[in-house]
């Protein structure tokens, strides 16, 4: 079999929107019988359209979302408590509400913990998004890989490349096997069940 070359994909960390188009497995490549230059059979994969229609993409996005949003309403409530907290120590110290220097220093001490701790928490939460995107970008680089590998074995392609942004700057549409990738990856997909506590609340 002859050697399946596929460039760096430029992975989104979430996706704005999806596209719901569910193609079908048995439409045709737009690359079909016109693959070859200069002795080389090439073809390219539309990285945008994959993470758009490739439902293992689009699924996890929805997961990163909701743990980003997860993690930013967390922050905010945190934030919003420690506000209204200075917000509060400064009131009292205005108004001589302390009925010692102590006291108020020690209210100003657990103010300053718990802007610490905010920091933390912030820092913490940043980490496990990273690190579950960076989970996302393994799993669906593996996932990918694995199909062309088996594509690879009946199309004999010299080179598939990826094309995100402008990093190929002109291919002709007929070196395009996007949607027969997307077919092929869609047709392996399969989603994980759903957990227990996602049924239960559905119930609700």
């Amino acid at each position: 079999m002859k050697k399946c070359l596929f460039g760096a994909l430029a992975f989104a960390a979430v996706m704005a929107s999806c596209n719901n188009a569910s193609p079908k497995m048995d439409e045709k490549p737009q690359a079909a019988g016109a693959e070859n230059v200069g002795g080389m059979k090439i073809a390219y994969v539309e990285v945008d359209s994959l993470m758009t229609q490739y439902d293992f993409a689009k699924d996890y996005s929805v997961t990163l979302q909701k743990k980003s949003n997860n993690a930013r309403n967390t922050l905010n409530q945190k934030s919003n408590e420690l506000q209204a907290a200075v917000s509060n120590f400064q009131q009292k110290l205005q108004n001589n509400g302390f009925s010692s220097r102590e006291q108020a220093e020690g209210v100003q001490a657990g103010i300053e913990r718990r802007q610490r701790d905010l920091q933390e928490l912030q820092a913490r939460l940043e980490n496990e998004l990273a690190s579950e995107t960076q989970k996302f970008n393994e799993a669906l680089r593996d996932s990918l890989n694995s199909f062309l590998s088996s594509y690879n074995k009946d199309k004999k392609y010299d080179m598939i490349l990826s094309k995100a942004g402008d990093n190929i700057l002109f291919a002709d549409r007929k070196f395009d096997i996007t949607k027969d990738v997307i077919n092929g990856l869609n047709k392996r997909y399969k989603p994980a069940p759903a957990k227990k506590e996602e049924k239960s609340d559905e119930k609700k």
